[in-house]
This record gives C-alpha cells, structure tokens and sequence, in this order.
C-alpha cells in the first residue's frame, strides 16, 4: 500500500491576511513593510546558519575520511610489536575525535532537519520560476474594423470572393448591365459617396430611391430572400465583400423592413435575426441615402424615423469599434444601455443633430439639382427649334388658368413628379401618384392643372 501524501508541510504558511493584527493607531502600510522586512531577516538568519553548520559538516566529514584512513592502517600494522606505548594513546585519541565529530554530524543534521521541518513559507519561497517565454503576435497592430466601425471582411471571405467572380464574372456583368437606375427603391451605386457633412461635394443623386420609399408604405414589402440562388455567383461570398450595387440588389426589402420600425424592442429582433445584413457599411449608406432623399421630397416624418433607426445601425458600430468586438456581438449591450434614460436622452439628441444636418444637406443638394438642370436646360434646350425659356416670360404672361405660376408649381412638386413632366411620359407621372396618397395627390394635380402644366 502506497504512503499517503504528507501534508503538514503546508500548515506554517505565512498569509497576507497574518498581517492585520495591527493597532488601530499604526498606519497598516507601515505595519505590513515592518513584518515584511522582519520575516526577511528572519530568513536570512536562518539561511546564514545553515550554510555554516552545512560547512562545519562537510570540514567534519573530511577529517572522518582522514581519521578513518590512519585507524585502518593501523589496524593493518596490529601484529607488530615495534609500536610503542606513544603510538596506542595516539590511536586512542584519534578515536575519541572520530566519535566527536560524529556527534557533532548528528547534533548538526538534526538541526538541518529542524529547520526544514519548522520553515515558514509565505509567497516569496513557496513557487520560483521554471521557464520564462514571451509570445508577440505578429498581427496585433492590425485593424478588424473600418473608419466607421464595421466589421471588415477576413481573408477567407476576399478569397472566396475573387473565386467567385473570376467563375462568375460573366453572368455577373450580365445582371450589372441589366439592372440600374430603373430599379425601383434601391439608391444608386452613384450615392452611395454622398455625404452629409456642410459644403461637401457628392455625385448627381436620382429620385428612384424616394419613390419606392414611398411606395413602401402603402404596399408591404415581400419578405427578403436570404439564401441566394445557386447560380448567384455571391453564394459563398460574405455579405461583406459585396459591392454596394450587389448588396441594394440583394437585400434592399431588408433594409426598407428595417427603415420602418417605430418600436426599439422591434428593431432590436429584427437586428438580432438580420444583423449579418444591416450591421454593414452598405446598409449604413442605404440608410443614409434614404433619409436625404425622403427630406428632399418632403417627407419629413419618415425622414426622422429613417434618420433614428440609421442611427441605431452608427452607434452599434462605433460601441462595437470602441469595445473591439464584432458588431453583432454588442447589439444586446447597446439596447441594454437604451433602457438607461440619461443614455436614452443622449442618443436622441445625436439623432436630432443628425436629422438638422439632414435637412442642412436636403436644402444644399436640392439647390445644387436645380442648378444643374438650369444649366442642362440651357445647354441641351437653348439649341433646340423653338425652345423658351420660361424665366424669360414675365409672370403676368406665365400664369395659368387657375391663376398659378407654373415654374412655382413645378419646384413644389415632388421630384418624381418633376421627373415625370421633365420626361413627358405619362406612365412615370401615373407611378409618382399612385405612390402617394390621393389626398396628397389630389393637391398636386390640381395645382398643375391651375398653372397650365397639365390639360384636365
């Protein structure tokens, strides 16, 4: 049978918590460098004491040897009768030496064992080093996240991606060509550069964007197709490595669902069920682009909804970047923090700073539109056979049947009505209506019909 593990070792261990026997008027700081420094003293002692009896042990061990070695020479020589009385006291006193020194061997070890036995340990003696390494990794300096806070894709996902598109860039090409601008209620790939920022440049935006947005409220969108087709050839691909024409194409109806959710505890569901779609930087854009084209029609109240919820999408990415996490990870924490309502009050009011720089850049994109067309008009119109400009014509001479001035009408028409009568297609002027509704406009097609725009 094995011997069981001796544990009394461990019974004189000296703890932190030995040092709070102290007085109420000494400072415990002083107190705890004063018995530190006082078992240090105490160990060194100890360790000075064992070294001279280890010494004192090993000169006694030497002299035994020597000892031992002149009483078995002697002992050798016993049969001759030539040694004198002198040499047989000399025996006898090496003897005596000989059993003193190996008592003194005994009384030594003994305390050795003494000191083993009684030793105290406390967290400078109990553990030393074994091996010490240090591991650098080499991709600490590298970034998980963009500028804005959104996941990037891995390296698996770029691969995959440009497999993708070497197999499928025919078919790829193919869709791209076919589907633009007449897509409704997605926003161009030309938007998604449009910033809000005052004074910045953006590219020309097309009002397809508003109308379905529009068009959303009155017919419920179909419920987006997360599993692409197999001929599709983003099957494997993350949705992060597609463009944002490719992204628009394919999960447009999931973001308008989103767009327009009033409720918090809604839009914390449908983002833990729909997160690896909305929490990307395409959504983001969708997002933004919306809100400036619903504030530059003049749908402000859905502006402001659209304005909250591209919000929730900004600040889940920038708690994400802020924690190094990955966005989907911290959508719980940030509706958590929503609940506080100091936190609650905060987020609003960057959504309200939001929806001031939104209507800002609505008034500034609306002015650089109609600059553009004025200078399309002269430029395409002024060549033109009997082409007129209308700012030429006094106002008197302008005015309609109803009284109304048409260019006034026509700048207060929304912009997919504009389009329409620009276009002089009656199938687009139909579509702008039936996405409105018929009170609103009833209103517009009277005030048309008021200024000459339109023959009732």
């Amino acid at each position: 049978m094995s011997k069981g593990f001796n544990y009394s070792k461990w019974d004189n261990i000296e703890l932190s918590d030995d040092e709070d026997d102290v007085h109420p008027n000494i400072d415990r700081e002083s107190w705890f460098r004063l018995k530190h420094r006082s078992r240090v003293d105490r160990e060194d002692k100890e360790e000075k004491d064992k070294k001279k009896i280890q010494a004192d042990m090993a000169k006694a061990n030497l002299r035994i040897k020597e000892i031992n070695k002149i009483l078995s020479k002697a002992s050798a020589a016993n049969g001759d009768d030539s040694d004198s009385d002198d040499d047989l006291e000399d025996l006898d006193g090496l003897r005596s030496e000989l059993k003193a020194l190996q008592d003194a061997n005994t009384d030594n070890e003994s305390k050795l064992e003494h000191y083993e036995k009684n030793k105290k340990w406390n967290v400078d003696n109990m553990c030393h080093v074994v091996e010490e390494r240090t591991i650098v990794n080499k991709n600490v300096n590298e970034s998980k996240f963009s500028e804005s806070g959104f996941a990037l894709p891995k390296e698996a996902d770029m691969a995959a991606a440009t497999d993708a598109k070497e197999d499928g860039g025919g078919k790829a090409e193919s869709k791209e060509d076919k589907s633009s601008e007449k897509d409704a209620g997605v926003p161009t790939e030309k938007m998604s550069g449009a910033k809000i920022d005052d004074g910045a440049k953006e590219k020309t935006t097309t009002a397809k964007a508003s109308s379905t947005a529009v068009a959303t409220t009155s017919k419920m969108p179909k419920p987006p197709q997360l599993q692409p087709q197999p001929d599709d050839p983003t099957t494997s691909v993350s949705v992060s490595m597609l463009s944002y024409h490719e992204f628009t194409e394919k999960y447009a109806d999931v973001v308008e669902q989103f767009m327009g959710m009033e409720s918090m505890d809604r839009s914390k569901e449908f983002l833990l069920q729909n997160g690896d779609i909305l929490l990307q930087e395409n959504a983001a854009n969708y997002l933004l682009l919306a809100s400036l084209e619903d504030e530059m029609n003049g749908y402000h109240e859905k502006m402001k909804l659209v304005a909250r919820q591209s919000q929730i999408i900004s600040n889940i990415a920038e708690l994400a970047k802020s924690l190094k996490l990955h966005p989907g990870n911290v959508i719980h924490p940030f509706f958590q923090r929503m609940e506080n309502k100091e936190l609650i009050d905060g987020f609003m009011v960057g959504v309200n700073d939001f929806i001031k720089r939104i209507e800002v850049r609505a008034v500034q994109k609306k002015k650089e539109m109609d600059e553009e067309r004025a200078k399309e008009i002269k430029e395409q119109g002024a060549d033109a056979e009997g082409a007129v400009d209308m700012s030429e014509i006094p106002r008197e001479e302008r005015l309609g049947p109803g009284g109304l001035d048409p260019m006034e009408v026509f700048e207060s028409l929304p912009e997919s009505m504009q389009e329409a009568f620009e276009a002089r297609t009656k199938e687009a002027l139909e579509d702008a209506l039936r996405a409105m509704k018929p009170e609103e406009a009833s209103y517009h097609m009277k005030r048309c019909v008021d200024s000459g725009l339109w023959n009732a």
